[in-house]
């Protein structure tokens, strides 16, 4: 089959497409975008589904969303709902949201607050753990509940995050160093201290590796971002050969100030691709956070951070998740995919457990900012999407300055699909 046989079909089996998907990227150039197929194909799409969102560790939420026992949230992962909740003891498990019955959702809304996990079809009833402790007397003497709890999905969290895994086997990397780094990273902020303050869901016609490779450059933000540029520098972290010495001035100036206060700031990255990174990155001099004028988004600073002007300490977590953490206020940002050609980013705003909503700060004025560029990226995405749909698209050239995070995004996509494919 040639390279043309494989633009013009449509694939009629799962396995017709992994082919294909492997032979795509194993003969792609690194320094250009992807084939058509990889952007807007449902059977691209499911192997995207089966080979990341169902192997990789992904960003589902924060610890504070679920501080005390019985909290909880679900998300929907493709065709998988999961359900997150805090155990008696403290810790965060994650479940596959499915009763063991027949099958029903045992969660049906976003967030809650439960002693245990009721089925709400037939009142099976789960403790915090995932264990079965009722089924009803009409399942007989000889069934066996023990061998009927929620299934488990692999849940880690670190510096606040919450990671889960719906892999039949947690995957093997350098994943925990990356957690290390974030533990200590994210201890000033003290996150389990902290409180969401605001969400939003936001539904974009893109397939998710457009609405990643929009993230990964700063490229288009000149002509698209205006709200954004009041405070954030174009350059992509601390090394950007591109980043004027004016700019290299002004950091070691803030480095100074963040090393007397034992903020951590150097960069880290790990993995294929940059695929976990961690940097923390100076706004404009005379800006705190990322608000419309610069000036604090909440009266009162978080954990142990005395200092406003720490600038944005930028995570990213591949495939789904970037994130800015700042003195008074984080935001975090979760990309789910919904079908080839849909995805859905989540925009999540915390602040000080303590802050007073309307007093110590205001939803609206933390939102403005992101509220915008998201919606602007939305725009870019979807115009990307029916640019791609075009008989005349063919994959173009990654500028290799401004453009140097999109191709690390893809060449972790490339890497991870073309291993977890010969599984």
């Amino acid at each position: 089959m040639n390279q043309n046989d494989l633009l013009n079909m449509r694939y009629a089996t799962i396995e017709d497409a992994r082919t294909a998907m492997a032979k795509y990227l194993e003969e792609r150039p690194a320094n250009y975008s992807l084939e058509a197929p990889l952007y807007n194909d449902p059977m691209m799409f499911r192997v995207d589904m089966e080979e990341v969102f169902q192997k990789e560790w992904l960003f589902v939420g924060m610890t504070s969303e679920i501080p005390n026992r019985g909290d909880y949230f679900t998300v929907e992962i493709g065709q998988n709902p999961v359900l997150v909740v805090r155990d008696a003891d403290g810790s965060v498990n994650a479940f596959h949201n499915t009763c063991r019955h027949r099958g029903s959702r045992v969660c049906l809304e976003h967030r809650g607050k439960v002693a245990n996990l009721v089925c709400p079809y037939h009142q099976w009833t789960y403790d915090l753990k995932g264990n079965l402790l009722f089924a009803g007397t009409e399942m007989g003497e000889s069934f066996d509940k023990s061998k009927h709890g929620l299934k488990k999905a692999f849940c880690k969290t670190a510096g606040g995050f919450i990671f889960v895994c719906l892999g039949k086997e947690e995957p093997q990397s350098d994943f925990d160093e990356f957690l290390a780094t974030l533990e200590e990273y994210m201890a000033p902020y003290d996150v389990e201290n902290t409180k969401l303050a605001v969400e939003s869901n936001m539904y974009e016609k893109a397939n998710w590796k457009l609405v990643i490779e929009n993230n990964r450059e700063c490229y288009h933000c000149a002509g698209s971002h205006p709200e954004l540029l009041n405070t954030i520098l174009e350059w992509d972290d601390t090394n950007d050969p591109r980043a004027p010495q004016d700019f290299l001035d002004h950091y070691h100036d803030l480095a100074a100030q963040w090393d007397a206060e034992g903020i951590p700031h150097e960069h880290k990255s790990f993995g294929p691709g940059k695929r976990n990174r961690i940097v923390r990155m100076p706004l404009k001099k005379g800006t705190k956070v990322m608000t419309i004028d610069g000036e604090a988004g909440c009266k009162k600073l978080l954990g142990r951070i005395q200092n406003p002007m720490l600038g944005s300490m930028r995570i990213l977590h591949l495939p789904n998740s970037w994130n800015h953490m700042q003195s008074d206020h984080f935001i975090v940002f979760r990309v789910l995919p919904i079908s080839a050609t849909e995805s859905m980013v989540t925009t999540k705003w915390f602040v000080h457990k303590d802050a007073v909503e309307g007093e110590d700060y205001d939803p609206a004025r933390l939102r403005q900012v992101w509220d915008a560029t998201n919606d602007q990226d939305r725009i870019l995405g979807e115009e990307n999407q029916r640019g791609i749909a075009s008989v005349a698209y063919q994959p173009g050239p990654y500028s290799e300055t401004f453009e140097f995070g999109v191709m690390n995004f893809l060449e972790w996509y490339s890497d991870t699909v073309q291993k977890n494919l010969k599984k």
